[in-house]
């Protein structure tokens, strides 16, 4: 027994905690004899070695040039191969194909959420929305430290209604256009736009995937969630007000092209009117019919790909018939509009990326490895301690696995633990740019500007405001 205390404290400190729905349903019924215990066993020790090794890989993928996707991936098949060994020959080797396509349904409704996200935004960046929004600010004289809080403040108030993901999404592609020129102010308005977006969504039902979880799960009714828009705002605010003291002076500058007006071209409102409707169709469809949101998001995306057929037959038509004027380019405001060329240009190394996490920890947790890691988290530590170490773990991977492990444990807690818990899971994840959807996203978008290192430096900071968070909470609520 004591063995295993040692064990559950190293995987708590080592970040092993992060499995899947199935791997909670699966580490219960050990009970009945049908699971196999493997977190003392060689080849337990074995996969938890292999997903920290890939785990290093993904922190030093600027320094080996090599794609994060591509570490995890393979320690994610090594780890199935080693659970699959471990049932050979035994009664329960059903069990590992059940839990392989669970596992891989959980990350099929996040893949196409991201793909949906990452394609509307790519529609808008073709379209030249951003370019036109950078064309505004810059026209306005924003110095760089007031687009850092106009971006921060609008990530933090339109994740809530949207979600975090897709919201530093669209905050990210405003940075990268408007200030192009200086890498600096890059990096650091990404720090601003993942917390801002993280914290926002932490009060909201439907602003983060987690906290989806547990509104739907009837545990936290819907208005008691916006107690912890306070909280929220600590979070945003104290590393915010930190941060901009690193900030460059001065403002963008206006080269030739900024001079002129930046015109979006021809469908482009309506492309972002599209994606405002698909967010609608998302919340709808969880509120009204309690459907997965990623429901709504792929009934969403008929919207683009079938206004994307109509432009696309226009554009031919357009290009058959050329404007005569002189001087003129024909039809330059429309241009060519081919929706299967966006979502190719989706963050492919990102969505792979997930796979391999989701797929790793869902096996970690097949293992036995949840079960252990309960006992210890709240058997141990209590409530008040599990829960903020939650917000400690989600930062290591995403808060996503580990909401469902906490919602699967079912803790006896009271509604403040709970609120504390969702808090926790929604923020913690700002204190690695890996900790979250919108982190990992972002570091895909800014390659070479927003870094693991370069949030890594400035964790101090977050960690103030997510402590500063966690004691507003418990002063008020």
């Amino acid at each position: 027994m004591q063995a295993r205390s040692v064990c559950a404290f190293l995987l708590c400190t080592l970040f092993l905690t992060l499995i899947s729905p199935f791997a909670v349903a699966s580490s219960t019924s050990a009970s009945v004899g049908s699971w196999i215990d493997l977190t003392l066993s060689p080849l337990g020790f074995i996969a938890i070695a292999i997903f920290v090794i890939a785990y290093v890989f993904v922190i030093l993928e600027e320094q080996l040039h090599l794609r994060k996707s591509k570490p995890v991936l393979l320690a994610a098949g090594i780890i199935w191969i080693l659970i699959a060994i471990a049932y050979t020959g035994e009664a329960e080797h059903t069990l590992v194909e059940e839990a392989i396509r669970h596992n891989f349904l959980e990350y099929a409704e996040l893949f196409f959420f991201l793909l949906v996200a990452m394609t509307y935004i790519n529609a808008m960046l073709e379209r030249g929305v951003f370019d036109a929004l950078r064309d505004v600010l810059v026209k306005k004289g924003l110095s760089y430290r007031a687009l850092f809080w106009l971006t921060g403040v609008l990530a933090f108030f339109i994740s809530p209604i949207a979600d975090n993901l897709t919201t530093a999404l669209v905050m990210c592609a405003v940075i990268m256009a408007v200030g192009k020129d200086e890498p600096k102010f890059i990096g650091l308005a990404c720090i601003n736009i993942v917390v801002a977006a993280n914290a926002g969504g932490a009060f909201s039902p439907f602003g983060d995937i987690t906290t989806l979880m547990v509104w739907q799960k009837g545990i936290i009714e819907f208005w008691t969630f916006f107690n912890l828009f306070l909280p929220s705002v600590v979070n945003f605010v104290i590393p915010a007000v930190i941060i901009s003291f690193a900030l460059p002076t001065g403002k963008p500058i206006v080269d030739n092209m900024s001079a002129t007006s930046i015109k979006i071209k021809t469908g482009g409102l309506v492309i972002v009117g599209l994606f405002l409707a698909t967010i609608v169709t998302a919340i709808s469809f969880h509120l009204m019919l309690h459907m997965p949101p990623v429901y709504g998001m792929m009934t969403g995306f008929a919207y683009l790909k079938i206004y994307a057929f109509f432009l696309k037959k226009q554009s031919l038509n357009w290009e058959q018939e050329p404007d005569s004027s002189p001087g003129s380019t024909p039809h330059a405001s429309y241009g060519k509009f081919d929706i299967f060329n966006k979502i190719a240009q989706a963050e492919w190394d990102t969505l792979f990326f997930f796979y391999g996490v989701i797929m790793a920890v869902g096996g970690l947790g097949f293992m036995g490895y949840l079960g252990l890691t309960s006992e210890f988290m709240y058997g141990q530590l209590g409530a008040l301690n599990a829960n903020i170490l939650v917000g400690v773990l989600s930062a290591i991977v995403d808060n996503i696995p580990v909401m469902f492990a906490v919602l699967s444990m079912s803790p006896e807690m009271s509604e403040t633990q709970w609120l504390l818990v969702t808090l926790t899971a929604g923020v913690g994840g700002s204190l690695l740019s890996i900790g979250s959807a919108a982190g990992v996203a972002l570091m895909g978008q800014a390659r070479g500007h927003y870094t693991f290192f370069g949030h890594l430096k400035w964790m101090p900071a977050i960690a103030l405001g997510y402590a500063a968070s966690i004691w507003v909470h418990l002063l008020i609520n």
